[in-house]
């Protein structure tokens, strides 16, 4: 079996956006009196999209919140973090090269937990969304990471529109956290962990590395001849 596709999860591995978002939802906690210590974001709810962090900060904290008030804060925060975005590159070191290395090899997706247009707008800001086939945002997939849907629907719709190849396992994931792996595992891709955000020695990956300019398309494609 060849590699037919890979597919990237977006924050915290091509864009080091974890802390715009955390700097988001904390403002806007704090308007309505919740404190979110950082330590607990990233141990709690990171994995999360934005609508399933707001309902667990809410349950964690015995707040009888509605949908209606989370969809509030939701558009909150999601002015917040284009303020924060518009000041600065948020791409991590070798993002913007790595991608279009292997865009020359083959088709590359996004299953990400943040909504389809913050996902958008830093591609055309960064000008890189031309070199991904289709993106599966929180509002694509029934259920958020760490469900395995976001990455079926993503090899899904890669088949339909470029490979022909429905099987997960011709895909790589490229993740940084636990929830995203365990979410491409469950989904039946191959794994890459990204030490951006965790540690290397906590990641259960087929692969672990420190930096995105150790990847290239030969080096994931051997992990689907291995498997």
């Amino acid at each position: 079996m060849s590699l037919r596709g890979i597919v990237f999860d977006f924050d915290g591995v091509l864009a080091n956006s974890e802390p715009l978002h955390f700097q988001g939802f904390r403002e806007v906690l704090a308007e309505v009196g919740v404190d979110l210590p950082r330590a607990e974001y990233y141990e709690k709810y990171l994995g999360y999209d934005d609508a399933g962090a707001f309902a667990a900060i809410a349950a964690d904290r015995s707040l009888a919140w509605t949908d209606a008030q989370i969809g509030v804060l939701i558009d909150r925060k999601a002015v917040r973090l284009e303020r924060l975005e518009a000041e600065q590159s948020v791409l991590f070191p070798g993002a913007a090269d790595l991608v279009k290395r292997l865009a020359a090899d083959g088709p590359l997706a996004i299953a990400s937990g943040a909504l389809r247009a913050e996902i958008v707008r830093v591609l055309e800001k960064e000008r890189l969304d031309g070199y991904f086939v289709l993106i599966v945002g929180a509002e694509d997939a029934e259920a958020s990471k760490p469900s395995p849907a976001p990455y079926l629907r993503a090899v899904e719709r890669l088949a339909a529109v470029r490979t022909g190849w429905p099987d997960p396992a011709a895909y790589v994931a490229i993740e940084d956290s636990h929830w995203g792996l365990e979410s491409a595992r469950a989904a039946g891709l191959r794994t890459v962990a990204v030490a951006h955000t965790y540690p290397a020695e906590t990641l259960d990956a087929d692969l672990t590395v420190s930096n995105l300019d150790d990847l290239s398309w030969s080096r994931l494609a051997e992990l689907i001849r291995t498997a």
